[in-house]
């Protein structure tokens, strides 16, 4: 297992990019090393909690053994590379990604958790030297639809996937089906200018929203008995409409678009914001749909 790629800072303290960076991803490097990094470390707990009804149907497909040895791919802060080392007791996990300041998080929980066969390696998995056949098991969530090269990234995720492997990670349908981004913005949209999530195909989190084009790299990289399956799932947004308005204006992109609007606008914003999160409280807190694919498949 490939263990290198550990920095984590400079000597002032800076976020470095991982030394091998595929051709084109300097831009998703850059943004996970920087503000959206360091969000999503401060917003860890929260994290969890939003995925908590989709975390466990990702490793229930994943189907890791005690011995399995483990790849987490995108592995952000640890939450996944963790419940992949409690099911995997005996064997490996290595969690890889981008951002150096969410594998320093990541490290600290595994650590605090008490779990040695976790480990973390900063890179970039459409060229990460993994090693030919090195893991059972290749998961992710959500961490799959930012490569610049996905037909790449995928043969390379494959020679590190021993014949017979399985692959499993969650990825996002179309935008206008999940109503945790799209009931947010459209409060928002008559004071603030419209959120850029890419264009389709481009990275981003919806690149992999045609099942078809799923199926068609997967296809491509060597894989075979591809499953994509529909997730339907509310997500936790927030205890209440204030803790859900505080997360999402913490948000790197959120905030941009409220810096961009005059002090009323902003104001007004906010109000509108507010009062429709409200209308989604219920007992569990605010909650709203998200739409997600499910997709498995084996190393041929």
């Amino acid at each position: 297992m490939d263990r290198g790629s550990d920095r984590q800072a400079d000597g002032d303290g800076a976020a470095q990019p991982p030394d091998g960076l595929a051709a084109g991803n300097t831009a998703q490097s850059e943004a996970w090393n920087g503000d959206v990094g360091e969000y999503w470390v401060r917003r860890r707990a929260h994290q969890e909690r939003r995925y908590r009804r989709l975390t466990p149907r990702l490793m229930a497909a994943a189907g890791i053994r005690a011995d399995s040895r483990v790849l987490d791919i995108g592995c952000g802060s640890g939450g996944t590379a963790l419940e992949a080392a409690r099911a995997a007791a005996a064997g490996t996990v290595l969690g890889v990604d981008l951002s150096g300041p969410m594998l320093a998080e990541a490290r600290r929980q595994a650590a605090a958790a008490g779990l040695p066969q976790v480990a973390f390696a900063q890179g970039d998995a459409q060229v990460h030297p993994f090693g030919a056949a090195a893991f059972d098991v290749v998961i992710s969530r959500y961490g799959m639809m930012f490569f610049a090269d996905p037909e790449g990234a995928l043969r390379n995720i494959a020679r590190a996937l021993r014949p017979g492997g399985r692959l499993a990670f969650l990825c996002w349908r179309d935008l206008a089906l999940n109503a945790y981004l799209t009931v947010p913005f459209e409060a928002l949209a008559p004071y603030v200018p419209p959120p850029d999530f890419g264009a389709p195909g481009a990275p981003g989190p919806f690149s992999l929203a045609d099942p078809g084009r799923i199926r068609a790299l997967l296809d491509g990289a060597g894989f075979g008995g591809v499953s994509v399956e529909a997730v339907d799932e509310p997500m936790w947004m927030g205890t209440d409409e204030d803790d859900a308005v505080a997360s999402l204006t913490a948000m790197p992109l959120t905030r941009s678009l409220l810096d961009q609007a005059g002090e009323e606008a902003r104001g007004r914003a906010l109000a509108a914001l507010r009062e429709t999160l409200a209308a989604h409280r219920g007992p569990d807190g605010v909650t709203l749909g998200c739409a997600s694919w499910l997709v498995t498949a084996g190393r041929r």
